[in-house]
């Protein structure tokens, strides 16, 4: 039992002719299944088929290969442990040292347009996960490799000390049990999902390391960017970032609410958000349209903001934003010449994702809590007037009506309470975060200013007093939109009827914590 053996048997071929060369060289027997034995055997490199190891073929299209006592005991057997060597001497079992195994491709099928279920189930993998798992428990005596960017580490120790370092070993099995934990999570999730099983007893997600991050919300915290692992089209963690420096935390969550908010709008739309709260929103004809009204929403907040658009940047448009400080811009597209105009500010970074759009992937969101999460679905859906109630004597004319709907699809992104002071197509003033309505109601009117007149008004809840009402009224509001559901409701629509308001109750709230 005194010559090294490695098995090596892995779906992702990169480098693994190359590592199985050195391991040859360093004195190791190789021991290999179907297509990795085929491309060393090609290779001229001497590897035993691993039937000639267990004595039994490979069977049921390849489903039972490596599922063996010879294989398993080979690999947990601890070492110097006289009842394992008397098992495995009296049942001719040999040591197997080292393992190199990486997983059948399920997520890369799953994320195949019009895959089968059928193809899904095949792309299981129960084999390479045992060894794996059997490996990586027995890293005392046994060395795992899961990751082709752990091939040289594990040649060079191996050339220096004749075996990886117990700390290496432990760390290569970490890395084990991190893979087929995040495996196995991927095939529950894509389980749950086809069973529609959106709330599970037991929910098992995994996430995708995707850079670390300089600092958190404030440079004492530490912070890293992690991604799922199945690309949704409008997911930030999925845009190509084209220029400037590397992404903050806050430049993350920021840049994650502007997308959000401009996923509610297929027209040309620009979002610009500041800590997570929109500072203005325009929607127009084209681009250029679209943010002149985000810009003139709210020019002051707007400066060191973080830009969102569901169109392609121009020269023309480019030209307008590289006039103020932007941390972010994220767009479908940028054109080669407002590139060159945007990137010749250092500092600013810009994003492109082409699968921007106005589609949801994900059905819920979740937050974390000291130790738990929360899970909820998405606050979204098809918004219709017609679903809405106009509660007042005087209904909304056709202009209001599109003001309306603009404004309540801006006040669900916004902190709550929330109020929303908008006109057609562009925001006129926000309030966010307040602790009572009325307090975020007076922001909202404030930072409007003379606009207010005769503009509309959208709240994320109901009124619980007719104070909001009063203070809209008397700025020259003209229309609101309003969740209804209070008590108190009639004392509102009073108010609203004594000074010539239509007031909408949609049905449906919209806090935002």
């Amino acid at each position: 039992m005194s010559k090294k053996r490695a098995l090596l048997s892995v779906s992702d071929k990169a480098g693994i002719v190359e590592f199985a060369t050195l391991l040859a060289d360093l004195g190791y027997e190789l021991i290999s299944t179907g297509g990795t034995k085929k491309a060393i055997f090609d290779a001229g490199i001497p590897v035993k088929d691993i039937s000639e190891i267990t004595e039994f073929p490979e069977m049921m299209d390849g489903r039972v290969k490596t599922l063996h006592p010879k294989v398993h005991g080979g690999l947990l057997s601890i070492r110097g442990n006289a009842d394992h060597t008397k098992a495995m001497i009296d049942n001719g079992i040999e040591y197997i040292d080292l393992v190199c195994v990486n997983l059948y491709p399920f997520k890369e099928t799953i994320s195949k347009p019009g895959v089968t279920y059928q193809d899904a189930i095949e792309n299981i993998d129960i084999g390479g996960p045992s060894m794996l798992r059997s490996a990586a428990k027995n890293h005392a005596f046994v060395t795992v490799v899961t990751d082709p960017l752990d091939y040289n580490v594990v040649i060079e120790e191996i050339k220096n000390n004749g075996d990886t370092t117990l700390e290496t070993r432990k760390r290569l099995a970490l890395k084990v049990f991190q893979t087929t934990a995040a495996y196995d999570a991927l095939i529950a999730d894509y389980f749950a999902r086809t069973l529609g099983d959106v709330f599970p007893d037991k929910l098992t997600i995994t996430f995708e390391k995707q850079q670390p991050l300089r600092y958190g919300e404030n440079p004492h915290q530490e912070a890293a960017f992690y991604r799922t692992p199945l690309a949704e089209s409008n997911a930030l963690a999925f845009a190509q970032q084209l220029h400037g420096k590397e992404l903050s935390y806050n430049n993350i969550q920021d840049a994650n609410a502007a997308v959000n908010i401009m996923l509610e709008y297929s027209e040309p739309a620009v979002v610009a958000v500041k800590h997570m709260n929109p500072c203005g929103v325009g929607t127009g004809q084209d681009l250029f349209q679209a943010w002149t009204k985000a810009f003139e929403a709210d020019p002051t907040s707007i400066f060191g903001g973080i830009i969102a658009t569901n169109q392609t940047v121009d020269a023309k448009t480019a030209e307008e934003m590289g006039k103020i400080f932007l941390e972010v811009i994220i767009a479908p597209d940028f054109t080669e010449e407002a590139r060159a105009i945007l990137e010749a500010k250092k500092n600013i970074r810009l994003l492109a994702n082409p699968a921007i759009q106005s589609e949801f992937d994900n059905a819920y969101t979740t937050t974390a809590v000291n130790g738990g999460l929360l899970l909820q679905t998405k606050d979204r859906g098809e918004i219709n007037f017609a679903d809405f109630d106009v509660v007042t004597e005087r209904a909304p004319t056709e202009e209001e009506k599109e003001a309306l709907v603009f404004a309540w699809k801006v006040v669900k992104h916004v902190k709550s309470n929330a109020i929303v002071v908008a006109k057609e197509g562009q925001t006129l003033g926000i309030g966010a975060g307040q602790m009572n309505r009325v307090g975020a109601a007076r922001i909202a009117l404030e930072q409007a200013g003379a606009k207010v007149e005769g503009n509309v008004m959208a709240s994320d809840a109901f009124f619980p007093m007719s104070d909001t009402l009063e203070l809209a009224a008397k700025a020259g509001i003209k229309a609101i939109i309003q969740p209804g559901g209070s008590i108190k409701d009639q004392d509102s629509i009073d108010v609203a009827n004594k000074y010539g308001i239509t007031m909408v109750f949609t049905k449906k709230r919209h806090f935002k914590h």
